[in-house]
């Protein structure tokens, strides 16, 4: 059988090593790149297998992994002043022992170091990518000769003090770990390719790990740049929707003035104040009137929606029967359904709980619903005004819905057999200036601003509405509003669920 070929002696290390570092430029370092548990694992087999201590040290000096505890002799040694500090002189040398220097001769190689207990260290240069980034440290040992004899206990160890020198030191040394210069050169061989392997691997695990993070920091950074800019784009929406309110109010106040003027001069020439008309001319001055009525209503909403959006419209509380603003809202669209042939019909239940809200203001949110459905339910069709008790969820806790007490409402449904929604614009339609039909040829007229000044209304009343399918057509537009006595538990017949929201 071959005799193992010697280990290699560790050449010059370049004048300027070559700095091996991460993603983030900075030197990688041993104790990056094993897993330091792995590592003691396996230099522990290594030891129970050659017998020799094995201790893996960093560029530093510190051990990574391996037995750090004295053996007998060492311990006896250490008992002795003189020896204690001759032993940390030896360990120093070890651990930061120059590579680059000659052989001290030729039975001496570079790596290995004597105590002067006769035993030896073999140090092994950690390398990676031309770098020392660590130290393998063999021993203590003896050096069995040719005979596989260790020898004598050499003059050095009794010097240092005559308890080194009795039976007891020499029983101890007898002891020591031993080997012969195969064995240590093929136990560093194997050891140094095994770890080259893992910083290897390690190295490309810590690479892929840091290159990760720099993705992660690099997304991170670019996050918080959108976020500030979509908060700098946020307050310049707020400041631009603050500048339209105040420019809707000016404008609608400042058109308002003008517009009374020219009703009460169209009233005048309609009474003849300033001459009597021909038939030409009434249905003149009857346009005039007409278009000044509708304009004016038109102003009258943007004045709503700012006073809304700005919060300062005055919401008058008090307890009131819905059926008596349903019975009037169907008083006052009567003639409008009539003259195009739409049935007009109410459905009160007579045992509905009265409300709390402002009757002005809930009398515009249904008169804004059925003059809406009025408009787009053609000749020979029906609106309905339905009311209803019912119950919701009352809001609670995040993970107590389950438990959080029911609230009686009263529940107002406004369905149409009219063209209908579509379920994509469903969610749109309650946006100011909103228009389903945006073409410059639309069939129907309108600003918009009806149903956004329905929703604002309702949410003041502490209520809320939303938009359902009518099949096979039309619309129904459902609010819900809260009773002004709530039932703590309703019956067991008239209990619902919630309904589920588009």
């Amino acid at each position: 059988m071959n005799d193992p070929a010697p280990l290699p002696p560790p050449g010059k290390l370049p004048e300027e090593p070559f700095a091996i570092a991460g993603v983030d430029g900075s030197p990688l370092r041993l104790e990056e790149l094993v897993d330091r548990r792995a590592l003691a694992e396996m230099i522990t087999s290594f030891e129970h297998l050659f017998g020799v201590p094995i201790r893996v040290l960093t560029a530093a000096g510190k051990t990574l992994a391996g037995n750090e505890t004295f053996s007998p002799l060492c311990g006896l040694v250490n008992e002795q002043p003189a020896g204690e500090h001759a032993c940390a002189d030896v360990l120093d040398v070890v651990k930061h022992l120059d590579f680059t220097a000659a052989p001290i001769s030729a039975t001496v190689p570079t790596g290995v170091h004597r105590c002067f207990t006769g035993a030896q260290y073999r140090v092994i240069p950690l390398e990676y990518d031309r770098r020392l980034i660590g130290r393998i440290l063999l021993g203590p040992y003896l050096l069995l000769k040719k005979d596989g004899s260790a020898g004598d206990p050499p003059r050095t160890l009794a010097a240092l003090s005559p308890e080194l020198g009795g039976e007891r030191a020499r029983s101890l040394w007898t002891g020591l770990p031993s080997a012969d210069a195969d064995t240590i050169e093929q136990l560093g061989r194997h050891i140094a390719t095994v770890l080259d392997v893992i910083l290897f691997s390690g190295h490309k695990a810590l690479l892929t790990s840091q290159m990760h993070l720099a993705s992660v920091r690099e997304s991170y950074r670019e996050l918080c740049e959108k976020n500030e800019r979509l908060e700098e784009a946020y307050e310049r929406l707020k400041e631009l929707d603050r500048l339209k309110s105040n420019f809707l109010a000016t404008v609608s106040h400042e058109l308002r003035t003008p517009l009374t003027s020219i009703m009460g001069y169209g009233e005048m020439l309609a009474e003849g104040v300033a001459g009597e008309l021909n038939e030409e001319q009434r249905e003149f001055v009857e346009t005039i009137r007409t278009k000044s009525e509708q304009l004016l209503g038109l102003i009258m909403s943007l004045l709503d929606l700012s006073k809304l959006e700005s919060g300062t419209v005055a919401v008058r509380m008090a307890r009131l029967p819905i059926a008596t603003v349903l019975a009037d809202t169907i008083t006052t669209l009567t003639p409008t359904a009539l003259k195009k042939g739409v049935a007009l019909e109410i459905d009160a239940a007579p045992e509905l709980p009265p409300i709390l809200g402002d009757a002005e203001r809930l009398r515009q949110v249904f008169l804004n619903l059925a003059d809406n459905a009025l408009k787009f339910t053609p000749a020979g069709g029906k609106v309905s005004l339905v009311a209803r008790t019912a119950f919701e969820q009352s809001e609670g806790e995040p993970g107590l819905i389950l438990v959080a007490p029911l609230r009686q409402v009263v529940e107002v449904r406004v369905a149409d057999t009219g063209i209908g929604i579509a379920e994509a614009e469903r969610s749109k339609v309650f946006d100011p200036f909103y228009q389903i039909d945006q073409s410059s040829t639309r069939e129907y007229g309108g600003a918009g601003l009806g149903l956004a000044i329905v929703k604002r209304l309702v949410e003041a009343h502490q209520g809320n509405i939303h938009v359902e399918a009518n099949e096979p057509h039309g619309a129904v537009f459902v609010v819900q509003l809260p009773a002004a006595r709530p039932t703590m538990h309703p019956p067991a017949a008239k209990r619902t669920l919630p309904p589920i929201l588009g």
